[in-house]
C-alpha cells in the first residue's frame, strides 16, 4: 500500500520542473491525471516511444483536454470537484483564465489542495515577467557564485532553481498542506515561486552564513567551497579524467595528507576565516602541489587508494559511469519496466526510501492523451459523446 493511495491529482504542468512534483506523489501512490493540450497533429510512434521514458511523468495518466474550450473547462472542473491535489504551472492569471483557478475550484472543492510553481509568485513587481532557471539564479545572487573568479559565471545545469528549488519545495508544500487538511478539513492555496526557493537554497550553504551578521558577502570562487582551496576541489588525473577532494574537516585532511606522504600539508586544513575569502598564494601553491601528485595515478587508482585511507573523495563520472556504478545499483537508482509497446524502458528509481510504504514504479510514462476515453469514462460519459468531443476537438 502506497502511502497517498486513494489521493487525486490534477497536474496542468509544460514544463518538467512542474512535473517533478506529481511524480513523487505517484510513486507514493496517488493517482495523478496530467491534463495536457491536445497535439497539433497525431504523435508518430518514435515521439511515443521517447515519451514512456520520460522520469517526471511515469506512473501518471494522460488526459488531452482543450482547456480553451467551454467544454474542456467544463470537464476539468468536473475532475476538480472530486480532486485532492491541484498542481499547475503556468504564469499568474492563467488558470483563472481558463476558468480552473484556486479561488474558483475551491469554492466547490473546500478540501481541495491547489499547488501554483511561477517564476516569482503570486504578488510583486515581476509576477508577470518571463524567466527560466538561469534567470532566476542570477536574480537571486546564486549565479553569480558559481564558477572561477576570472571567468563567467557558470550555469549548473537547471538543478538549483527549477529541481532543487520549485520541485522539491513544492512537492513539500503539498505534503504540509495535505497534513494541515487532516487536522483543519480545508485545503489551501501552496504559492511557490523558482527565485523564492532559489533565494532559500542560497541563504542555507555555508557561503551565506555570515553575510547578515558580519557584512561578508561571498564571491565567486572565493570562500573554502570555491574550489580554490586544497583540501575541496577536482584534480586531473594521469588518465586525463578527474577527482574530487572534498576534505573539510581537518581531520579527513590529516588523512589525506598521510595517505600521499605529505604531513607538512596538514597545516592548510580548513580555518574559520575561509568562509567567504580567498585562498592565499601559499594556499593556492598547497593545491598545485596536491594536483601535481594526483596526476601520478588514474581516477580509479586513486579513488580505490583514498577510500580504504578514510578520505572523502568522488570520481567525476560520465553517465555511463553512473548507472553502472554498484552503490547506485544496490540503492535501487536504475530500475526497469516492460513496456506493452516499447519493451524495456530504464529510468533512475525513486530517492525516498519508506520502510513501511515505499514507493513503486508501476507504470512508464503515457503519451499525450493515452487515457483520455479511459478518465472519461470514469467520468461517466458515453463512449458516443466521447466521440463527439474528440470529433470537436475538445479531447484526443
Amino acid at each position: 500500500m502506497g502511502v497517498l493511495d486513494g489521493i487525486k491529482v490534477l497536474e496542468m504542468a509544460r514544463v518538467p520542473p512542474a512535473e517533478l512534483p506529481g511524480m513523487f506523489l505517484a510513486d507514493m501512490g496517488a493517482d495523478v491525471l496530467k491534463i495536457e493540450t491536445p497535439p497539433a497533429e497525431a504523435e508518430d510512434a518514435a515521439t511515443k516511444r521517447r515519451a514512456a521514458f520520460a522520469y517526471v511523468n511515469r506512473n501518471k495518466r494522460s488526459l488531452a483536454l482543450n482547456m480553451k474550450a467551454p467544454e474542456g473547462q467544463a470537464i476539468f472542473k468536473k475532475l476538480a470537484a472530486t480532486a485532492d491535489i491541484i498542481v499547475e504551472g503556468f504564469r499568474p492569471g492563467v488558470m483563472k483564465r481558463l476558468g480552473g483557478d484556486y479561488e474558483t475550484l475551491s469554492a466547490a472543492n473546500p478540501r481541495l489542495v491547489y499547488c501554483s510553481l511561477s517564476g516569482f509568485g503570486h504578488n510583486g513587481p515581476y509576477k508577470d515577467y518571463p524567466a527560466h532557471d538561469g534567470n532566476y539564479l542570477s536574480l537571486a545572487g546564486v549565479l553569480n557564485l558559481i564558477g572561477e573568479p576570472d571567468r563567467k559565471p557558470i550555469f549548473p545545469l537547471n538543478l538549483v532553481a527549477d529541481y532543487g528549488g520549485a520541485s522539491m519545495h513544492g512537492a513539500l508544500g503539498i505534503m504540509m498542506a495535505l497534513f494541515a487538511r487532516e487536522r483543519t478539513g480545508r485545503g489551501q492555496h501552496v504559492d511557490v515561486s523558482y527565485l523564492d526557493t532559489s533565494l532559500a537554497l542560497l541563504a542555507a550553504t555555508p557561503n551565506m552564513r555570515f553575510f547578515w551578521s558580519d557584512g561578508m558577502a561571498p564571491k565567486r570562487g572565493e570562500g573554502f567551497l570555491g574550489g580554490s582551496y586544497p583540501y575541496y576541489a577536482v584534480y586531473d588525473t594521469k588518465d586525463g579524467k578527474y577527482l574530487t577532494i572534498g576534505c573539510t574537516e581537518p581531520w579527513l585532511w590529516e588523512n589525506f595528507c598521510k595517505a600521499i606522504n605529505r604531513p607538512d600539508l596538514v597545516k592548510f586544513a580548513r580555518k574559520s576565516d575561509q568562509f567567504v575569502r580567498a585562498a592565499n598564494a601559499e594556499e593556492v601553491a598547497a593545491r598545485e602541489a596536491v594536483e601535481a601528485i594526483i596526476k601520478t595515478r588514474t581516477r580509479d587508482e586513486w579513488y580505490d587508494f583514498l577510500v580504504k585511507a578514510d578520505v572523502c573523495v568522488g570520481k567525476v563520472y560520465e553517465p555511463d559511469e553512473v548507472v553502472a556504478d554498484p552503490q547506485v545499483q544496490a540503492r535501487d537508482m536504475i530500475v526497469e519496466m516492460r513496456h506493452p509497446v516499447h519493451g524495456t524502458v530504464k529510468q533512475f528509481g525513486q530517492p525516498i526510501k519508506l520502510s513501511d510504504t515505499p514507493g513503486t514504479i508501476r507504470s512508464a510514462a503515457p503519451h499525450s492523451g493515452e487515457h483520455t476515453d479511459e478518465v472519461l469514462g470514469e467520468l461517466g460519459i458515453p463512449a458516443a459523446d466521447i466521440k463527439a468531443l474528440r470529433d470537436q476537438k475538445i479531447v484526443a
